[in-house]
């Protein structure tokens, strides 16, 4: 890993893809303008977050309207981009997918949401994505010119398993794209967040949409930035906005040198292995 700047765009998604897509060109500009070296856009960046929304907005990467768009501007800007997440169609199924694209627009890779958000809270939210969707097999880990780059989508950071698997594969930073809601963000997301950076002793990057009162699903915002102390370096709150950081290569290291984790496991008593599907 190399020390780069990071932008996390907060954006405000409207039932609207053109706007979105706009935005999010906007928003890249605005970033890269400002010095960052690799932009994070949020969950569902071009499609409101709703199971009847997303086959209407879902897009075949090959011809994705979304991914050129994005891609070029990034191409343009110069920087690394973290495209959030969009319906992808293939076949007859539809993915949350997240596109992954280096400073020259070309995709590196793409993530699929692999633990569908199938949850019913008393008293709270009631979702199921499954309803739309279908789940990735696919764990993402990509080798870019600025480290070792993991991506999981919002419910998937719940998962601790899967973030320590991608841990001991060498991840240097992983981004989260994730719109949690009003009951799920005041409860967990700034802990899990700060958790998996403080377990696992890598960068984490919480990117959320802007929270939109008058959506039927209501994103929590905060989208944050969390070295592997699990210090907060940026924190948005609930409106649009970008937040910024400096993400340091030597942190890693100092931190595993303090506290040694990774030495100290007993893997005579357990183990995580990757088995390939």
């Amino acid at each position: 890993m190399k020390d780069f700047k990071l932008a996390v765009c907060q954006m405000l998604v409207k039932d609207d893809k053109e706007a979105n897509l706009e935005k999010a060109v906007n928003f890249i500009r605005i970033s890269a303008a400002e010095g960052a070296d690799l932009v994070v856009l949020p969950e569902m960046f071009n499609c409101p977050y709703e199971n009847e929304k997303f086959p209407l907005y879902a897009e075949h990467r090959e011809d994705s309207i979304s991914l050129k768009t994005v891609s070029q501007a990034a191409r343009e800007c110069d920087v690394h981009l973290v495209a959030g997440s969009i319906p992808e169609v293939e076949g007859d199924k539809i993915y949350n997918t997240s596109f992954i694209f280096d400073s020259h627009g070309v995709m590196l890779g793409a993530h699929r949401k692999l633990h569908l958000f199938d949850v019913d809270v008393p008293g709270g939210i009631s979702f199921k994505e499954s309803d739309t969707l279908s789940p990735g097999d696919d764990v993402t880990i990509l080798d870019t010119d600025l480290g070792k780059l993991g991506v999981v989508i919002c419910y998937d950071i719940r998962f601790g398993e899967l973030i320590r698997l991608m841990a001991l594969e060498g991840v240097d930073f992983l981004i989260v794209p994730g719109a949690f809601n009003l009951t799920t963000g005041p409860a967990h997301w700034d802990t899990l967040i700060r958790s998996r950076a403080i377990e696992n002793q890598f960068y984490v990057v919480g990117a959320s949409p802007a929270r939109d009162v008058d959506a039927s699903y209501v994103a929590y915002g905060h989208s944050l930035v969390v070295d592997p102390w699990g210090e907060v370096l940026s924190r948005a709150g609930i409106g649009e906005e970008i937040i910024f950081a400096d993400l340091e290569a030597i942190r890693i290291g100092d931190v595993r040198e303090q506290m040694p984790l990774f030495d100290n496991r007993r893997t005579d008593l357990y183990s995580i292995k990757k088995v390939k599907r």
